[in-house]
């Protein structure tokens, strides 16, 4: 959540900054402010006729010490506490009219985030790597793994329907092996490891952006507890922080956190239904970083190097790019992308988004930091990044693993996991 101050005192700029995505805001900032002057006015009127009524309630006793008659005093309060209720109404309407707005605006890119459309606008950082060539044509995963039957689509998809996959016999070891690697990985460098619940309430998912904008990917819980299926592990882990105030002596606070997720894919109707890029339900290692503000940067540097570690240690050939404005999420002010190499595609995906989120999520869910006793509140940058999505690590090692005979080396680092050297 953008902070209403600055709103109020930079105006022009939060317009002109929002505007570099890909809607005009224009109009609902214009309304936020003017709301946002409404209010203030309204605030001031309420504590001069207050004022007004405590004076004219002292004249009572001095009306009845003098034996004049008090109806004139109590009407007059009773009209001003009339006018007071009425002002207090208008302005919990506008308390809603500014918290709606607030609610759907997204945040400020930083201003030295690439202005661009689309993410064909996006600008590669660094490659490390090169692509997998190979003497035979390549495979997708989608028929490595249905021929060596370790991936079966067709009984997902009887069992739950499209975008589902059953993984059996090494494919199951494969999934669970990279969440093992993955998490002793980024535990043995700082994180601390991190299993949160699957469900989750509304509050969480308005904390950390996904509700009201989003709400039409989540997966609802029918029951009447209002729970939500979570759509990735950065929502329930930040909100483990909720309106709470951190020792700031315990920053930075570093998980490494893993979940299924579950998301409808509403806005993706049509694209990746073949094969496991973008599933319904998949498995996913989010590493989640609380930091001081002047931290926030050095610690997107840092996470994101820790994303890349994992594929390092895989010898998965990768870029990293930097996302420009038409092509960050909601609650981003500036993302890296890692995109990882899959040959049958000929082409990088995205396998880890690393943003920072400087303090939108903490505003929306009202965690504040104290540095010291006794220093003032203030509110910490929180940072996400998947370190990695399991499936499509899995992908990727399908893919530029395979051999011409339809077998798929490990990747050394996985060998201990998996306990064998060869998928066949």
């Amino acid at each position: 959540m953008l902070d209403i101050k600055y709103i109020r005192e930079h105006k022009d700029e939060v317009i002109k900054r929002l505007n570099t995505r890909p809607a005009d805001y224009t109009e609902q900032v214009e309304n936020l402010y003017n709301y946002d002057v409404e209010y203030r006015k309204a605030i001031v009127k309420v504590e001069n006729l207050k004022a007004k009524s405590n004076q004219t309630s002292k004249l009572i006793g001095e009306y009845k010490r003098q034996g004049k008659d008090t109806k004139e005093i109590f009407d007059s309060i009773a009209t001003l506490k009339t006018e007071i209720q009425e002002l207090n109404d208008e302005m919990i309407d506008l308390q809603n009219k500014i918290k709606d707005i607030l609610d759907v605006l997204p945040n400020l890119p930083k201003e030295d985030v690439v202005i661009g459309k689309d993410e064909t606008e996006n600008m590669v950082m660094r490659t490390v790597g090169t692509p997998t060539t190979f003497s035979f044509t390549p495979k997708s995963h989608y028929d490595i793994g249905t021929n060596l039957d370790i991936l079966d689509f067709d009984r997902a998809g009887k069992v739950s329907g499209a975008r589902f996959v059953i993984y059996k016999g090494l494919g199951a070891r494969l999934e669970r092996s990279l969440i093992a690697f993955m998490m002793d990985l980024h535990s043995s460098r700082g994180y601390t490891e991190c299993m949160p619940p699957y469900m989750i309430n509304a509050q969480s998912m308005y904390g950390t952006g996904q509700f009201p904008k989003f709400k039409e990917d989540a997966f609802a819980v029918n029951d009447d507890r209002g729970l939500y299926l979570n759509p990735t592990a950065e929502v329930p882990t930040i909100n483990m922080y909720r309106d709470e105030i951190i020792d700031g002596s315990k920053l930075p606070i570093k998980y490494c956190s893993y979940t299924t997720a579950f998301r409808k894919e509403a806005g993706s109707a049509g694209k990746d239904t073949h094969g496991i890029i973008r599933q319904h339900q998949f498995n996913k290692v989010e590493l989640i970083n609380f930091v001081y503000k002047e931290d926030g940067y050095k610690a997107l540097e840092e996470l994101t190097n820790e994303a890349e570690e994992v594929l390092k240690q895989l010898k998965l050939p990768y870029h990293v790019v930097e996302l420009c404005t038409g092509d960050m999420g909601f609650g981003s002010a500036k993302t890296y992308d890692i995109e990882v190499w899959i040959p049958s595609e000929n082409r990088y995906r995205e396998i880890s988004s690393c943003s920072n989120d400087e303090d939108f999520q903490a505003r929306r869910a009202n965690i504040r930091v104290r540095r010291s006793p006794g220093a003032p509140l203030e509110f910490p940058h929180i940072l996400n990044g998947s370190g990695l999505a399991v499936g499509r690590t899995l992908v990727a090692i399908l893919e530029n693993y395979q051999q011409e005979d339809g077998s798929v080396i490990v990747p050394e680092a996985l060998r201990k996991y998996m306990g064998v050297d060869i998928i066949k």
